[in-house]
């Protein structure tokens, strides 16, 4: 006897539908799955007799025959175990058939018949509320996390028990609820702009680089305050939208790091890896499953590098791809995988090894070859694609000392960021673009005009600090965001040079 049930599979974020068919044929008792398994599959035999036996049902004594299909794409994980389980008893006849005909199912087996949380629960939903009319079963842990997609009917259900009696109609269970909208709660003790002591000409960099989205380079000596400058950015950034909410949820829940308390992301992420980091770790790689870096983990945040040239040098080049596409495409034999990956990257480092020869009170003990070559870990590629480049000198003992908050407050701040970014989302309403750094060539020619006196001073830069043709697209656009924080529609020649002077460090470097 047949019974077939709908599931789930992922590439990559995306989730797709896969219908696991159970044939049960008399005969000596032989367990065989099908549609290419990976080993976890393979081994859920093991995990679903177990589970049916010690949950009250009696494990078929017959050739047991379970096909995972399309046969032709790879299966990974344990998510097939309790679909495979409620299929296996339909065709015993314990679950009427038709019970299962507009039913979603996914989750882990424990032996006990526990339903154990899976990863890529909202990916899994979004696939389910493609077939309209289908209920979502989900393990208890990831019901909220099921439910943020709207239109979905999530089922959480604790053990394999529960599962069958709700479908044959014996057991009411309520219906998971999406959590509460998107807010920021603001903890007490979060770092705020005003504790950061002088650096007037770097805050005002960062707040051009959060207000257009722009990839920002801070360089200065140890203790100059480019890690604090960095950790507040994430106080600045504005709040984003249910959309953007979701697909980043997304990859954090296919990496597992989606909680039953969190199902879903509240703020942009801040994602800050240690210089040791490995080029999977960086961009995403493995086997499998191939599994999303932290590149993709800061989807619509931050990625802050700090040490920059620490990192491998192979890691950084990888990041160029998704600095110009906004993703991350993993290539192996038998698939490609591609993750987004549209982040705003933040990185910092010293002027040199010893990280003091721009300190006034500091003597620098680098050679000039040791400098040239500590310089040359970061690439001209790598370097083209930092929209702003800003020294951070070392700060003042008067500055220090300052007993007061020096200059504003992140929310000031943010509010003026949120203003700018309200004028780019009207400017690019009919496009699919939310920011200025993602502007293409038609876009710069639209909305990037700049007048007679601006086009000699860009032509004198470019002359005088050897700009590329990217260094000066790059320049326009973070012009156009310094025009948006003056709340103009044209750009003005002061606009054009500031952004200029954020490329002051092309030739240092």
């Amino acid at each position: 006897m047949i019974s077939k049930i709908f599931s789930a599979y992922h590439l990559g974020i995306e989730a797709f539908t896969a219908e696991v068919e159970v044939d049960l044929t008399p005969g000596t008792f032989h367990y065989v799955t099908v549609g290419l398994p990976d080993a976890a599959v393979k081994e859920s035999q093991n995990r679903i007799l177990a589970a049916m036996k010690n949950s009250g049902f009696e494990p078929p004594i017959k050739k047991v025959t379970v096909n995972l299909a399309p046969a032709d794409v790879k299966k990974e994980g344990s998510a097939f175990d309790l679909p495979i389980a409620l299929a296996m008893l339909s065709a015993q006849g314990i679950i009427k058939k038709e019970k299962l005909k507009n039913i979603f199912v996914i989750g882990e087996l424990a032996l006990d018949g526990r339903v154990k949380p899976v990863k890529g629960i909202l990916s899994a939903a979004i696939c389910a509320k493609k077939h309209k009319g289908s209920v979502f079963l989900v393990p208890a842990d990831n019901a909220g996390e099921a439910a943020v997609v709207d239109g979905v009917s999530a089922i959480p259900v604790e053990n394999l028990a529960q599962a069958v009696g709700w479908l044959n109609g014996e057991v009411s269970i309520a219906r998971a609820q999406a959590p509460s909208p998107l807010v920021e709660i603001a903890s007490e003790d979060e770092p705020d702009f005003s504790e950061v002591k002088g650096q007037h000409h770097v805050k005002r960099a960062v707040e051009v680089a959060a207000a257009g989205g722009h990839n920002i380079l801070m360089v200065g000596p140890p203790g100059s305050g480019k890690s604090m400058i960095a950790s507040r950015l994430a106080t600045i950034l504005p709040g984003w939208t249910m959309d953007e909410a979701i697909e980043t949820s997304r990859i954090h829940s296919i990496a597992g790091l989606l909680s039953k308390e969190r199902p879903l992301l509240s703020k942009r992420p801040f994602r800050f890896p240690h210089h040791t980091v490995s080029d999977a770790g960086l961009v995403g790689g493995g086997h499998n499953p191939v599994m999303p870096g932290e590149a993709s983990l800061a989807h619509y945040g931050v990625l802050f590098l700090d040490e920059l040239p620490e990192f491998r040098r192979s890691a950084l080049e990888v990041l160029r791809q998704p600095l110009e596409d906004g993703k991350v495409v993993i290539a192996r034999a038998n698939s490609t995988v591609a993750f987004p990956a549209r982040f705003m990257l933040v990185c910092a480092m010293n002027p040199c090894p010893c990280g003091y020869s721009t300190d006034p009170t500091k003597e620098c003990k680098c050679s000039a070859q040791e400098v040239r070559k500590y310089k040359r870990k970061i690439s001209g590629p790598l370097l083209d694609r930092m929209d702003i480049q800003v020294e951070v000198p070392a700060v003042k003992f008067s500055e220090i000392r300052s007993g007061v908050a020096d200059g504003e407050s992140s929310a000031v701040i943010k509010g003026r960021v949120e203003s700018a970014r309200e004028r780019q989302s009207a400017r690019f309403a009919k496009t699919r673009i939310y920011r200025n750094a993602e502007m293409g060539n038609s876009h710069l020619k639209t909305f990037c005009k700049i007048g007679p006196e601006s086009e000699r001073l860009m032509k004198l830069a470019m002359e005088r600090l050897g700009l590329s043709a990217r260094a000066w697209t790059r320049t326009l656009k973070v012009a156009r965001t310094i025009a948006d924080l003056a709340g103009v529609d044209a750009i003005a020649t002061e606009h054009v040079a500031e952004a200029i002077q954020y490329r002051a460090m092309d030739r240092q470097l």
